[in-house]
């Protein structure tokens, strides 16, 4: 396996066979590791049942902490311990927003970046059936994110990414504040300092397939205050 996908999934058990079929048709030494935190629907049954069948299939059962930045962190330890033959990692959610059919342009573009961000900010990318408050939404946090950090990216709140493996292990994953969403923009912020490259890539960003949506005002909130810290702990990333 030469690329592994993370994904962080709590009751996906609606999305997540599908999901895995489609990541696993796009390459055949791409493999998936799904970060679940203890679905009650069955979620972490339908993948361990998957990883019976196909050897690119991992699972990790969370039992104790939830949330998405934990979930990211040990996510991303337990793909490069996956061997040293591992040579990027990624991440997506777990809900078809983020289509698998980008990865193809990702596995394109690593060849020439460190890290491939998926971006609705990009020409030819944007959302599709989401109202015009959600989409503001959206644009007031990528400019308060970039305001704030200093982080020059279209689309800094994407969570659909890909990152060479050094990039990856350049990272002290255990030094990371976040424990929710917000660990998108302190691995982006970290990577950016350390001198990485980056590019981004056009993606159209849907609502989930099925499901219930797991994002609400008090994990927003939680996420903008999160970069003060940031700022106060880093320092502003200088152009």
């Amino acid at each position: 396996m030469k690329t592994a996908i993370m994904i962080p999934t709590y009751n996906e058990a609606e999305n997540i066979e599908s999901l895995i079929d489609e990541v696993l048709s796009i390459a055949d030494d791409i493999g998936v590791v799904v970060v679940d935190d203890n679905s009650p629907d069955g979620t972490a049954e339908a993948v361990r049942n998957m990883g019976d069948r196909d050897g690119r299939i991992h699972l990790l059962v969370r039992t104790g902490r939830r949330g998405r930045g934990t979930a990211g962190i040990e996510g991303f330890k337990y793909a490069l311990g996956l061997g040293p033959e591992l040579s990027a990692v990624g991440e997506m959610d777990a809900d078809f927003s983020h289509d698998p059919k980008y990865l193809k342009d990702f596995l394109k573009e690593i060849k020439k970046y460190d890290i491939v961000i998926g971006s609705r900010a990009a020409f030819g990318g944007g959302e599709e059936g989401r109202s015009l408050v959600r989409r503001a939404i959206t644009s007031f946090a990528a400019f308060y994110i970039r305001m704030t950090t200093g982080i020059e990216v279209g689309d800094p709140t994407s969570g659909y990414r890909l990152f060479r493996r050094e990039v990856v292990e350049a990272m002290d994953l255990d030094g990371m504040i976040s424990t929710g969403p917000s660990i998108v923009q302190e691995m982006l912020y970290r990577a950016l300092k350390a001198g990485f490259t980056f590019t981004e890539v056009p993606i159209l960003f849907s609502d989930r397939r099925a499901g219930e949506p797991k994002f609400n005002w008090k994990i927003g909130i939680e996420s903008l205050i999160m970069m003060l810290k940031f700022r106060v702990r880093y320092g502003k990333l200088k152009r």
